[in-house]
């Protein structure tokens, strides 16, 4: 997609047009503040290096909740859940969320039952004190039948049973396959939407991933109202290789691209039930990933978190 901003901006802008950013009749229309977290894959090198170290560095900024993207033999970033929690508590830092892919292999058809590694998954999710277990990713193999795709629709409703039980809610978080994939004659996206159950998965809206892939955010949060909880917030720019998934674009810091951040976050405030509101940045333009979130955290304050 080669859409200039304005173009872009023409798709949905003219429904909130005027309107400054987060003003107190839309915060009224979510029961609770708006919450700003920072997805850690944003600072992942940093994370690998010094997990403790970059933490504090991020509360330094102003962060008070962080969402992970390392969960491995029932440790995130090689901390037990007990571990990462009393971490994460002495920086008076929150992580209400986290991203570990829900695999084919996690759920036994033929016990009709989740695997203990799974099981193991949520346990540790609730005790670091998550609210949410969202799942990024939906294998190639699962995609490639309506009939299969389907039958894991009910396999993500089950989850959400399964999380229920320990206070939370699954959720999935779109890429950009979800856009550009279709099984009789529908979009992938359109297909979890209508085949979840809201009081069971949530929606994390990525604003960057479908970009290239043809998804405009203003129109999917008309589109699903109030089914989308949390957000990545992100921007885009050309990139002058493939870009992070092989279609052109690349994330930069936010306010630096074409996607029109702004009315996107007030539109999910207002109109997509949107409370949890996640920065992630993957490319970087030759600067550190911490002095991009840095900015990033600026740009949000700036709007009014």
């Amino acid at each position: 997609m080669n859409r200039s901003r304005r173009n872009f901006l023409k798709s949905g802008a003219f429904a909130i047009a005027g309107a400054a950013l987060l003003p107190e009749a839309l915060r009224a229309a979510n029961s609770s503040r708006p919450i700003l977290g920072i997805q850690l894959y944003s600072v992942r090198d940093d994370m690998k290096k010094d997990p403790a170290g970059t933490l504090r560095q991020l509360a330094g900024m102003g962060y008070r909740n962080v969402e992970h993207a390392n969960y491995k033999d029932r440790k995130f970033y090689g901390y037990s859940a007990a571990e990462f929690k009393k971490l994460l508590d002495g920086l008076e830092l929150k992580m209400y969320s986290g991203h570990t892919v829900l695999r084919k292999d996690h759920w036994d058809a033929t016990r009709k039952d989740f695997t203990d590694e799974w099981k193991h998954t949520v346990e540790d999710a609730a005790a670091v004190g998550q609210r949410f277990v969202i799942s990024p990713w939906l294998d190639e193999s699962l995609r490639k039948t309506y009939d299969g795709f389907m039958a894991y629709m009910e396999v993500f409703n089950k989850c959400g049973e399964l999380c229920k039980k320990s206070g939370m809610k699954f959720g999935y978080h779109n890429h950009d396959f979800e856009f550009s994939t279709q099984l009789n004659g529908k979009k992938l996206f359109d297909l979890i939407l209508q085949h979840t159950d809201p009081k069971l998965v949530a929606q994390q809206l990525d604003i960057g991933n479908m970009y290239h892939a043809g998804g405009i955010a203003m129109d999917i949060l008309q589109k699903y109202p109030r089914r989308f909880e949390l957000m990545h917030v992100k921007d885009e720019i050309k990139s002058a290789d493939k870009g992070e998934m092989g279609g052109g674009y690349e994330s930069t810091v936010l306010g630096k691209g074409i996607i029109p951040v702004k009315e996107v976050i007030n539109l999910g405030v207002k109109a997509g039930g949107t409370q949890y509101f996640i920065v992630e940045q993957e490319s970087y333009q030759g600067r550190s990933p911490l002095d991009c979130a840095k900015d990033d955290y600026s740009a949000m304050k700036g709007w009014g978190f």
